[in-house]
C-alpha cells in the first residue's frame, strides 16, 4: 500500500472512531436522563389513563333494531346548557330531516340510495306506494338494488319525522 493510502486510512479510521465515541456517549447521556422502565411514571398517573382510554374507545357504537338502544342516545356536550322552557323545539319538518340525516346517502347515492331528485331512480319506489317507502325508511331494507337502514341509522328519530323525510324526498322526486 502507498504512503498516501496508508496516511488516508490512518485518518479516516480516526475520524470514524471519535464518530463512533460521540454516538455512544450521547447514547449513554440519554439512557441517563430517561432511566426507569418505560412508562412507569404514567401507569399510576390518572390523568394519562384517562388520555389513554379516551384515545382507545371504539369510534362509534351500533344500533340494532328491535333491541334496547336507549344507552347509545347522542349525550349533550357537557358545556351545552340544558334546553329551556322557551327552547325551540327540534325540527321535524321533512327538509330539515333530510339535511340532517338522509343527505349523507341520498346526497351522492350510497349504498344504492337513489339520488334526492333523480327522477328516473325513484320512478319504481314512488309506483310502490308512499306507505311502502315510508315502511322500508322506518324498519330498515335489503333490496337487490341497495340497502337502507332502519331509520337511515339514526336511532333517535322518531317514526313521524322519518315519514316526513320520505315525503319531502318523494315530494321533490316527482
Amino acid at each position: 500500500m502507498a504512503k498516501p493510502d496508508r496516511h488516508f486510512m490512518n485518518v479516516f479510521s480516526a475520524v470514524l472512531g471519535i464518530l463512533i465515541a460521540i454516538a455512544l456517549a450521547l447514547i449513554g447521556v440519554s439512557r441517563l436522563v430517561d432511566s426507569g422502565p418505560k412508562g412507569a411514571r404514567d401507569k399510576d398517573d390518572p390523568l394519562m389513563q384517562a388520555q389513554a382510554h379516551e384515545r382507545i374507545k371504539p369510534f362509534g357504537q351500533v344500533a340494532v333494531a328491535g333491541q334496547d338502544n336507549a344507552a347509545l342516545a347522542i349525550a349533550a356536550p357537557a358545556a351545552a346548557a340544558p334546553p329551556s322552557a322557551g327552547a325551540a323545539p327540534a325540527a321535524t319538518d321533512g327538509k330539515s330531516v333530510y339535511e340532517s340525516a338522509c343527505v349523507a346517502c341520498h346526497g351522492a347515492g350510497l349504498a344504492g340510495a337513489p339520488k334526492f331528485g333523480d327522477q328516473a331512480a325513484w320512478a319504481a319506489r314512488i309506483a310502490q306506494g308512499t306507505a311502502t317507502l315510508e315502511q322500508h325508511a322506518i324498519a330498515g331494507f335489503q333490496g337487490s338494488a341497495g340497502f337502507m337502514p332502519a331509520k337511515g341509522g339514526r336511532m333517535d328519530l322518531s317514526d313521524d319525522t322519518v315519514k316526513a323525510a320520505v315525503e319531502y324526498m318523494v315530494s321533490q322526486s316527482r
